[in-house]
């Protein structure tokens, strides 16, 4: 309901720009962050991605992102599900 509403403004691009390359996070963070990141934008539609000018690379997401992203999840689920 909410897509038409929503565009690639300057000031949306800019935040996109900011949590995916400099998120406010100690280093050691930022590679996992990253992993999450990058699962997250292979998730998107086409059309949530256009206006972002974030990339799409199929071939490295089918296979290298996914596994990546599942194998940190399935760790968090598993570190938090210890507890």
């Amino acid at each position: 309901a909410y897509r038409p509403e929503l565009s690639g403004t300057p000031a949306a691009r800019d935040a996109a720009k900011f949590l995916l390359l400099t998120p406010p996070l100690p280093l050691l963070a930022r590679p996992p962050y990253a992993i999450l990141a990058a699962t997250s934008i292979a998730m998107l539609p086409a059309w949530a991605r256009l206006p972002l000018r974030l990339p799409y690379l199929p071939p490295v997401e089918t296979t290298a992102v996914r596994v990546a992203g599942r194998t940190l999840v399935g760790g968090i689920r598993w570190a938090l599900n210890r507890g």
